[in-house]
């Protein structure tokens, strides 16, 4: 066997690995809320927001601010999604995937960030 087909082969092996992974997981989103909590968005990773929820009390911020506050907290989940995705693929792969996840976008970020999950979504395997 050549090294191109023992690469092809790990590479269909890792695919293997990832896909049962998330059928185990779910799928891999992020969520992050504004400080009050008055917008809150869920996201996979590299995809536009899946879930957008604003508060009553959000609106009176007015359509400029109310859109500002969605795209800052939309870009806080979509980094949190990068990095679930990335623990989740490093969990079944080796080193070097996980290095070049984080190379492409996808870094490991912190497991504990505040302004994360707040226990109604699940944090990891279920």
């Amino acid at each position: 066997m050549d090294e191109t087909q023992r690469a092809a082969r790990r590479v269909a092996d890792t695919g293997r690995q990832v896909a049962e992974h998330v059928a185990c997981t779910g799928p891999v989103l992020g969520r992050a809320s504004s400080p009050d909590g008055a917008v809150t968005v869920v996201t996979a990773p590299g995809g536009p927001p899946r879930e957008v929820r604003v508060s009553t009390s959000a609106l009176s911020m007015g359509p400029r601010a109310l859109a500002d506050e969605i795209l800052r907290v939309s870009a806080r989940a979509s980094r949190d999604a990068a990095s679930r995705a990335h623990r989740a693929v490093a969990r079944v792969t080796d080193p070097a995937t996980a290095r070049a996840l984080a190379e492409i976008g996808f870094p490991p970020g912190p497991d504990d960030d505040p302004d994360t999950f707040d226990g109604t979504y699940p944090r990891g395997p279920r």
